[in-house]
């Protein structure tokens, strides 16, 4: 299989609102994490960080160019694998100690971090050696939350039932929701050892109510509002109880 050097790792995106889509190509869509940065006026957020392989840092100065927060959607190993790169990182209150001790049976690495994940190997790829760093939790976080930009504000919204400390992030005056891996354009996920269904539920649910504008999922592509309904309605059409109805 084709190598990858780590100066060809990483691509970025622009996707308008001062969003930037950050992800690593060479890892086949399911496994593949978005990672999202957001410029704000005083700071900017990076929402994930991928699988960690190779530096976020080094490799895309994007995340490098100003005062950043970064935050956790949750703590699988395709999502906080560059964490530890940054200071005083965000997680919900439910997975903090996983960030900080990131075993490989708590992060899931032990289950997907396999060659499989990619189409091609990144230069140094040893999966038996493949672990994440632990990172510094610097805010511990709860629902309703708030990530402050200067001009721009992202309330947390916890997310739980793909795992427990699960958080998106809504922005109220544009309608962008990072929605992490509760909700996106692609198979979702709920038999973690850590998930679970009925909860899941009570989350879509409740999501199906916000007013997004635009979803940016921790995997596959963004998509609108009548497009995220969709996704919703459709999971729960397949786990809700007989005899119970959207409202």
């Amino acid at each position: 299989m084709l190598t990858i050097r780590a100066t060809e790792w990483y691509e970025t995106i622009r996707m308008g609102d001062g969003v930037t889509l950050i992800h690593e190509p060479w890892i086949k869509p399911f496994y593949r994490c978005n990672i999202w940065h957001v410029r704000g006026r005083d700071s900017d957020l990076l929402f994930d960080s991928g699988l960690g392989h190779f530096s976020l840092r080094a490799h895309v100065p994007l995340v490098t160019e100003r005062s950043l927060t970064c935050v956790a959607s949750h703590t699988h190993f395709d999502h906080i694998g560059s964490h530890h790169e940054f200071p005083g990182c965000c997680v919900h209150h439910a997975e903090a100690h996983i960030l900080a001790d990131p075993r490989n049976d708590w992060t899931l690495a032990g289950r997907y971090a396999t060659d499989e994940m990619f189409d091609a190997f990144p230069q140094g790829w040893d999966q038996s050696a493949y672990h994440v760093k632990p990172a510094a939790v610097g805010r511990v976080l709860d629902h309703g939350d708030v990530i402050d930009l200067g001009d721009r504000a992202f309330e947390v919204v916890h997310t739980p039932g793909h795992s427990p400390g699960g958080i998106g992030l809504f922005e109220t005056k544009t309608g962008i929701f990072l929605s992490g891996d509760i909700v996106y354009d692609g198979p979702l996920i709920d038999d973690a050892y850590h998930s679970d269904i009925g909860t899941y539920v009570e989350t879509m649910e409740q999501l199906r109510g916000l007013p997004v504008s635009v979803i940016h999922g921790g995997h596959f592509p963004s998509c609108g509002p009548t497009r995220y309904r969709q996704l919703i309605d459709e999971y729960l059409a397949g786990h809700r109880k007989p005899g119970c109805h959207l409202g």
